[in-house]
């Protein structure tokens, strides 16, 4: 049987490459030779803190390729009517395919898109993760229009978010971040109009500034970690909406501050699941927009590692310098 490379979750917090065998598809599905992968936050939380998983059989046993689910690449076998041998897709599977992180992915050909082959595989790779953001502003749909937003966390999701709230005619896009190249990077791709460093009391000292007192009517927290989500209440209007995009750090219970949350009456949303819109709806559009050009995220992937360097490119991801942006994995 045909073997590949692929990463493998072996505890927590360290990755290794492996050979491991090729699964060969079943009716409906395709192989599909991965050339990029991305690392998102969601596999940092994982892979480093458990969030949000159970060992399997009581150790740390995970599939290999687990839990990538940003990829693209080439089809090189089929048995979906849908997708030919060559053809250079876009990869984005639900559980239990989130196996971008190897050499091959045998995964539904109906979690596949056609993307063109003269565009660089890195942009088209951003779509996954703008999809989600378009995904999660369309199944919680909120006018934005002359009102005052904030995003929380300015790595690719935050990037987005503040780009699509100020396409949708926010007033005024705050966002913040850790790093000062987050936040270069996010007035770049999304023109916000105020950006903070995340530094003890200064972001709710501006928000307030820029508010006039007030505070935001809709924010979108795209950090992810327990502290962000306690303070993203401090920044909220009256009657505000927010957003919690970010997957926690931690599988615990987090601490909130409710009796802030009920006296402001904060309406807030969560959001999972874009790799089961019927159609791939939102994937389709974000990819529209890179094709496009209405949105230039030529400079999101600041690192690319080769697969067998898994570990190293995990912990850059995690732990590197404040100019880290999107880590890929090349094949």
């Amino acid at each position: 049987m045909e073997k590949m490379r692929a990463a493998r979750s072996v505890e927590l917090g360290k990755m290794v490459c492996e050979l491991t065998e090729v699964r060969p598809p079943e009716e409906g599905e395709v192989i599909v030779r991965t050339q990029l992968a991305a690392i998102c936050g969601s596999d940092l939380h994982i892979v480093f803190m458990g969030s949000g998983i159970a060992p399997l059989n009581g150790d740390w046993n995970f599939p290999h390729g687990f839990p990538g689910h940003e990829g693209i690449g080439e089809v090189v076998e089929s048995r979906f009517a849908g997708l030919k041998i060559k053809e250079r897709v876009l990869t984005v599977p639900g559980r239990p395919y989130t196996r971008c992180f190897a050499e091959t992915l045998t995964l539904p050909g109906s979690s596949c898109i056609t993307v063109p082959e003269d565009l660089p595989l890195a942009e088209l790779l951003m779509a996954q993760q703008l999809g989600t953001a378009i995904f999660a502003l369309r199944q919680n749909p909120v006018d934005v229009v002359g009102k005052n937003v904030m995003v929380m966390g300015q790595g690719s999701a935050g990037v987005f978010f503040a780009y699509l709230l100020k396409r949708a005619g926010a007033a005024k896009v705050i966002v913040s971040d850790l790093s000062e190249a987050r936040l270069d990077l996010g007035r770049q791709v999304s023109g916000t109009d105020v950006a903070v460093i995340a530094n003890g009391g200064n972001v709710k000292e501006a928000v307030m500034d820029h508010t006039g007192g007030e505070g935001v009517d809709y924010l979108v927290e795209a950090v992810g970690r327990s502290e962000s989500q306690l303070e993203s209440v401090e920044y909220m209007k009256l009657d505000g909406k927010m957003l919690f995009f970010g997957l926690p750090d931690t599988s615990k219970p987090i601490p909130f501050n409710f009796q802030e949350f009920f006296r402001k009456r904060i309406t807030a949303n969560t959001t999972y699941g874009t790799q089961f819109e019927p159609g791939l709806a939102s994937f389709r559009l974000a990819l529209d927009l890179i094709i496009k050009k209405e949105i230039d995220v030529s400079k999101l992937v600041s690192h690319t590692f080769p697969i067998e360097q898994i570990d190293e490119a995990m912990h850059q991801a995690h732990e590197g310098a404040k100019s880290t942006l999107k880590v890929a994995l090349s094949f």
